[in-house]
Parts: structure tokens; C-alpha cells; sequence
């Protein structure tokens, strides 16, 4: 196994053969299908993975996710997209023993938003100019996914038949918790070690922090505008909670780990929405909040919880009001825990010497301040990082777009990736 950061004649065969025209019409194929989580675009583009990497010789298995009954079960991750069912995809080059690799991407994404906001009102239609492709999709991350199938598409053309299996898990559901992660590991699918190819930002994603979906409900007392002295004003009661919660978020954030201390706000806690009052000229008597909250890496997903409602505790000790009539805190949506690769993994070197040995520059290892399926890989026991192509910064924005040039470059460090791990036959 050639572990260095110089391709052999063998690689450089697979290198050659990475065909960039094929990388944007899978690209473009998928972008067309508006797979927004909680739609039949989900299952649409499940069947084209399934029907892509049958093409490629892989054995799949395209199943069928009960959505209720897999609720049921421990650890499930939630959801927050509406959905009954699901469809699994699993393709495996290969047989007999357990991958030796595995590459991972989730066919959701997220909504358009207003539609105004994109050229002709149309996200889903791919436009490739100046460089970039642009359409929902493209970064996040369904960009990524197009890069595995030219690397598995190159490896075929060059006509390199592996050692050892080499699996892909296409996935739904990851935008709102990771179901279709979770159902693809309680079926038993594994592998040795895990790529992820969402976008990374020209580093590798070696540990995420997780996250969580709060909601606060205070009351107060309501009462007619004019006598507003009489009531208690819910809105003005979430406003004191604030000072709290900045001082939350500032506790959490002074001493991070190390490989998230670039960031500005490793572990981010914010508002997203609030729901306050029926009615103009009545003092609001409810007020809802519902916000995301950073979990650090290596913290359990209680201990993460405990300190949120404690300090909403000590918040409501301190106010008259709020101590007669506390907040409420609970937990709707989806769980992202943190997870990491384990330290001193190979995995980690053995990516980076592929991206250098493609012709890239050698990407720093990070963390990054948001969930993926990565922490339930890891919770699996399977090593895995991350690593595509893509700036986060662009994942569900209406200029959501991903650069070409990362394109072929993560296709051709996913190639090598991929020979290096599993050997050739």
C-alpha cells in the first residue's frame, strides 16, 4: 500500500482517468432532483444513487426505512422534517470481508427560500460559469457525492479492480438529525474507516461539535394595553433571559478544544425564532423561543442539557416573576452529538498525503462548530473525518455553489483514498 504523497504509476492511471465532463452531469442530475428533506425528492434521489452506483458495479442495497418504527428505537437522532418513510442506499464494491473504506453523503437539502433570490427562480437547475457550479445542492452536498462517483467512475475506466471492499452510503435525512445514518448502521452496514464528503473548506474535518434544538415557553399575565402595569409582559421576560444566555454561551466558549480554538464562537448559541402575542393592544401572556445550542466535542448530550436548564434556573431565580412561574425547557427536533476521530488515527494522514499526491495543497486537520453524520459513525466505532469539496459558508445560501477546481480535486484524492485503503487486486 503506497502511503506516500507521490502516486504511483498505478494511481496516476486512476488520476488520468478522472473525467471532470462526468463529475457535472451526475452534478446536474442530481441538483435537478429537489430532494428537500420530508419530500418524495428524497426517495427520487435515493433511486438515482441506487440506479448510479449499480452502473458502477456495485451491489446495493436500496431498502425501504420504516420512519415510526425506527423511532423507536435507542439513540434514534429525531428529526424535524415531517416523514413516515425513508429509503436506504447502500453500494458495495466487492465482497467477503468488512470495507476497508467507506464514503458517506446525504442527498437532502435544505429549502430554497424565496425563490426571487435565484437566477430565473430556479434553484434546481444547474449553472456552471466562471469556474463554479451553482444550484441547491451543490456544496451541501451533493457536489461531494458527484465527486465520489467520478472517483469510482475513474477507477473503473482505469480498469483497477480492489483488494478489498469499498462501500458508499447515501443517506437522507441529515439536515434535520441523521436518520438515514442511523437506519444504514442499525442494518448492519460498517466499514473499517469513513469518509465524509461534505464540503470542508480546504481542510479536514478530524472532530464536530454537536447541537441542539431548545425551546423556551414563558408566561406572564396578560392584560389590556392601556393598564399594561397590571400585567407581566412575556416578551420583556424572554428579553431578560438574554443576559443569561450570552453569559451561557461565553462559559462555554472560554477554554474550547483545540482543534476548534480558530474559531471565533466554537460552540454558538442563538435565537432562531420567537412567537409572542395574539393581539396588538393586549399584554402577551406567552412567549416562545426556539434556538440552536452548541454541544462541545466530547461532551455527553445530558451533561450538555443539564447546564442549558441550570442556567435558565438560576434566570428565573433571580426575576420575582420567573420564580413563580419558571420556564420551560425542552428539547424538540434533532440530537447532533459531538464526534470525533479518534487521535493518532491513520485515517487522518493517509487523506491528507492523498490530496497532496492529487495535487492539492496538504489541508490543515480542524474542527468544525456543526453536526453531521460524522458523530454517528463515530458513536458506531467506525473512524471517521471529513473531508470535500465545498466552502461551508455557502451551504444553504441562495449563492449556494462549489468551485470546480474541488470538484476534480477531491474526486482524484478520493481515487487514491480508495487504492490506498483497499489494495489492489
Amino acid at each position: 500500500m503506497n502511503s506516500g504523497q507521490t502516486p504511483s504509476e498505478l494511481e496516476r492511471r486512476a488520476l488520468d482517468a478522472v473525467d471532470l465532463d462526468g463529475i457535472l452531469s451526475d452534478l446536474r442530475e442530481l441538483v435537478a432532483i429537489p430532494s428537500v428533506g420530508g419530500t418524495t425528492g428524497e426517495h427520487e434521489a435515493q433511486q438515482w444513487c441506487a440506479d448510479r452506483l449499480g452502473s458502477l458495479g456495485h451491489e446495493v442495497d436500496h431498502w425501504r426505512v420504516d420512519v415510526r418504527e425506527l423511532a423507536e428505537q435507542d439513540g434514534f437522532p429525531g428529526q424535524e422534517a415531517e416523514r413516515d418513510t425513508a429509503h436506504g442506499c447502500v453500494g458495495v464494491l466487492g465482497d467477503g470481508e468488512e470495507p476497508a473504506l467507506v464514503f458517506c453523503g446525504h442527498t437532502d437539502v435544505v429549502p430554497p427560500g424565496d425563490l426571487d433570490r435565484w437566477p430565473d427562480r430556479d434553484p434546481y437547475t444547474l449553472r456552471v460559469q466562471d469556474g463554479i457550479a451553482a444550484g441547491r445542492g451543490t456544496c451541501d452536498m451533493k457536489g461531494g457525492l458527484a465527486a465520489v462517483f467520478g472517483a469510482l467512475q475513474a477507477l473503473r475506466t482505469a480498469g483497477i479492480e480492489l483488494a478489498r471492499p469499498l462501500a458508499v452510503h447515501t443517506v437522507v435525512g441529515e439536515e434535520d438529525g441523521g436518520l438515514g445514518t442511523f437506519a444504514t448502521l442499525r442494518r448492519g452496514h460498517r466499514g473499517a474507516a469513513c469518509v465524509l464528503a461534505e464540503p470542508s473548506s480546504g481542510t479536514v474535518v478530524a472532530a464536530n461539535g454537536g447541537s441542539l434544538t431548545f425551546r423556551l415557553e414563558i408566561t406572564g399575565q396578560s392584560t389590556h394595553g392601556s393598564t399594561r402595569y397590571r400585567g407581566v409582559n412575556a416578551l420583556d421576560k424572554l428579553a431578560a433571559l438574554l443576559p443569561a444566555l450570552r453569559e451561557l454561551e461565553a462559559r462555554r466558549n472560554a477554554d474550547p478544544d483545540p482543534l476548534v480554538a480558530h474559531l471565533e464562537v466554537p460552540y454558538p448559541l442563538s435565537i432562531g425564532m420567537a412567537r409572542v402575542g395574539d393581539w396588538a393592544s393586549t399584554v402577551p401572556d406567552l412567549a416562545i423561543a426556539e434556538g440552536r445550542y452548541g454541544v462541545r466535542i466530547g461532551e455527553s448530550i445530558e451533561d450538555a442539557k443539564a447546564e442549558f436548564a441550570q442556567a435558565i434556573a438560576d434566570a428565573c431565580a433571580a426575576d420575582p416573576w420567573l420564580a413563580e412561574h419558571p420556564v420551560q425547557v425542552s428539547w424538540p427536533g434533532g440530537t447532533f452529538a459531538s464526534g470525533r476521530l479518534p487521535e493518532g488515527h491513520p485515517l487522518l494522514p493517509e487523506t491528507q498525503d492523498a490530496v497532496v499526491a492529487a495535487g492539492g495543497p496538504r489541508p490543515a486537520a480542524v474542527g468544525a462548530p456543526y453536526g453531521t453524520d460524522l458523530r454517528l459513525y463515530a458513536g458506531a466505532g467506525i473512524p471517521t473525518l471529513q473531508y470535500g469539496p465545498g466552502d461551508i459558508r455557502y451551504a444553504h445560501a441562495h449563492d449556494e455553489h462549489v468551485a470546480i477546481s474541488e470538484l476534480e480535486q477531491a474526486a482524484r484524492a478520493y481515487a487514491l483514498l480508495a487504492i490506498r485503503r483497499c489494495g489492489v487486486a
